[in-house]
């Protein structure tokens, strides 16, 4: 469900698995590996589980940052977690 009333999608599960190896993918070839941290800064969108899903399949750690925060208070976040990548 979204945001705006009648904003609303459908996905299977193997739509879904294929969208998060296909995502988990793109996260290795960038460098990520298992016990990286990773910052999703993300409203809620399909790709913000999408994201949050390739980081726990390939072992990564993410701490999601909603995109209604100020850019000063994603970077205290960003800091405090150390993290190696920042998805947008």
């Amino acid at each position: 469900e979204g945001n705006e009333p009648g904003d609303s999608a459908k996905i299977t599960y193997n739509e879904l698995l294929r969208k998060v190896c296909q995502f988990a993918n793109v996260l290795r070839s960038q460098g990520v590996k298992k016990g990286d941290r990773v910052s999703i800064y993300m409203p809620m969108i399909l790709e913000l589980v999408v994201a949050m899903l390739a980081c726990a399949r390939i072992g990564a750690l993410h701490s999601i940052v909603f995109a209604g925060f100020s850019a000063d208070s994603l970077c205290e976040r960003i800091l405090d977690c150390g993290c190696s990548l920042l998805l947008t």
